[in-house]
């Protein structure tokens, strides 16, 4: 009898499928052929035996930790895992008095720090003397821009390695791997496998849970189809963090795709977004800028409808109201465009900046009293309506400065009638002011 008092010992519980299934080589990591395939930057490092500290960037489920497991089990550096989620400045501490210890005997640290971005810019300083005298070699994992989230310090210290989001090959590679380990088929229909794929998003640790769920659900010779899957497997929401990197992509996906005049990849990019939790409110302001900065007067239609399907949406709410941002997105997309007016007023701003305090004038200058009008305030104006054409062609910049032009509309849209007018002016403005014969 044991000393808990059990005739036999209890059974020791399963390991998880993903801790069974955790790559021990770089040739069993799945996908990443860019950076670990023959001649390839992380692989050259590997096998030159010459470790230097480097940040894993990429999404969830790529296979940074599992990397950094290989490349110290590979190097003889003894490994060393935190996370900034729970580790604070004493865990930090205890790590590199640890590693310094080591490095008296002979022996290296890898400083595996997953989520590091989420580590403010003093803990960060604290890794740089540990880093420049070699006593850890640093491997940082973010799903995070570094550009953005690490200090520069720290990143000229770092190379930078960028993973990719695991291909449908690379997670069939990930499914073929479960079937060998669990000495079985995956009890799916292909449909069901495709599905699998799709809920996966690229996400290496979650196919595995998800394969874990099918291979303990799946009833004895029961084949799942993609219905069954989806039944039994909770839907995954996508990958979207409303104030990092992820939001940033898509409004640029959806603002890029509008000026290109592809409305179904512009729906499909908003769509993402308020599925991923985005405020619909931030996606009109946005939308509202558009129909100013990039359809402009081509279509003064586009600007009205901005602002009227963000007041639709307020009124309305959701789901209702996204109704309106899709008209407005059809809208916008098919819309003639045009950036004329924008550039036209950065043109004047940078004018305006250049040319100082000229007065503009005298003769448009107000003139409300008897000395400003004794002195020339207002002088020979003409009031544009008492001409026969309806047009004086009198000159409005600063008499130092000389006349500019700013606005360029495009041959587009309703810029077309813009510029037809503006030539018409243009034309009456030289023969009004065309000096007389003979002088």
């Amino acid at each position: 009898m044991s000393n808990d008092g059990f005739l036999f010992e209890p059974e020791a519980p399963e390991r998880p499928l993903a801790d069974r299934m955790r790559p021990e080589s770089l040739d069993e990591v799945a996908g990443q052929e860019h950076l670990l395939g023959a001649g390839m930057p992380l692989r050259k490092m590997v096998d030159s035996g010459k470790m230097f500290s480097f940040i894993l960037w990429g999404p969830p489920g790529c296979g940074k930790t599992t990397l950094a497991r290989i490349l110290a089990s590979q190097s003889s550096l003894h490994f060393v895992a935190l996370s900034a989620v729970f580790s604070g400045v004493a865990d930090l501490r205890k790590a590199f008095d640890e590693a310094a210890r080591r490095r008296e005997h002979g022996e290296g640290t890898l400083l595996f720090v997953d989520e590091i971005h989420r580590f403010n810019r003093a803990q960060q300083d604290g890794f740089l003397p540990y880093v420049e005298d070699g006593t850890v070699v640093l491997v940082g994992a973010t799903t995070e821009n570094p550009s953005f989230e690490l200090n520069s310090a720290l990143l000229s210290r770092c190379k930078v390695f960028v993973l990719k989001a695991l291909s449908n090959a690379a997670l069939e590679q990930i499914i073929q791997r479960s079937e060998v380990l669990m000495g079985r088929s995956l009890p799916v229909t292909p449909e069901g496998r495709e599905r699998l794929l799709e809920y996966a998003d690229g996400d290496g640790r979650y196919l595995i849970n998800l394969l874990e769920s099918i291979y303990a659900l799946a009833g004895e010779n029961e084949i799942m189809g993609p219905d069954e899957v989806a039944q039994s497997l909770q839907h995954r929401s996508p990958v979207y963090d409303k104030d990092r990197e992820g939001h940033y992509n898509l409004i640029s996906a959806l603002h890029k795709s509008l000026r290109g005049s592809d409305t179904d990849a512009a729906l499909y990019w908003a769509a993402r977004m308020i599925q991923g939790g985005e405020d619909p409110l931030y996606l009109l302001r946005r939308l509202t800028r558009f129909a100013a900065e990039d359809v402009g007067l081509a279509d003064p239609m586009a600007l009205q409808l901005a602002i009227s399907a963000w007041d639709t949406y307020e009124r309305l709410g959701s789901p209702e109201g996204e109704l309106a941002i899709a008209e407005l997105i059809v809208f916008l997309g098919t819309a003639p465009k045009s950036n004329a007016v924008y550039k036209a007023w950065n043109s004047a701003l940078k004018a305006a900046r250049e040319s100082g305090s000229l007065t503009p004038p005298a003769h448009i200058l107000n003139a409300p009293t008897k000395l400003m009008k004794e002195i020339g305030y207002g002088a020979n104006y003409q009031y544009d309506h008492d001409t026969p054409e309806g047009f004086s062609g009198q000159n409005y910049f600063p008499e130092k400065m000389g006349r500019r032009s700013f606005y360029k509309p495009v041959e587009r849209g309703f810029e077309r009638e813009i510029a037809r007018r503006l030539a018409y002016w243009e034309k009456l403005r030289n023969e009004k002011n065309k000096p007389p014969s003979g002088t």
